[in-house]
């Protein structure tokens, strides 16, 4: 119960301390480099993804075009 108490605790002060940083220009900016960043990953993620999709999609349907 003590352990939740603290997790509790640190996510509360790290909420409160990224709100306080994020209202200054610096961390507003920072704030849009990173979700600028976050969205360029999570792109790049997605398109390895498909990719990677259709490959796996190519090597099955050529399988079972050879076991006809």
């Amino acid at each position: 119960m003590k352990k939740l108490l603290w997790v509790i605790l640190g996510a509360a002060v790290g909420i409160v301390a990224t709100r306080s940083f994020a209202a200054t220009p610096q961390g507003r900016d920072f704030a849009l480099t990173l979700d600028a960043r976050a969205k360029e990953f999570g792109g790049a993620v997605a398109e390895s993804y498909r990719s990677r999709q259709a490959e796996l999609r190519a090597a099955i349907g050529s399988a079972d075009d050879s076991s006809i």
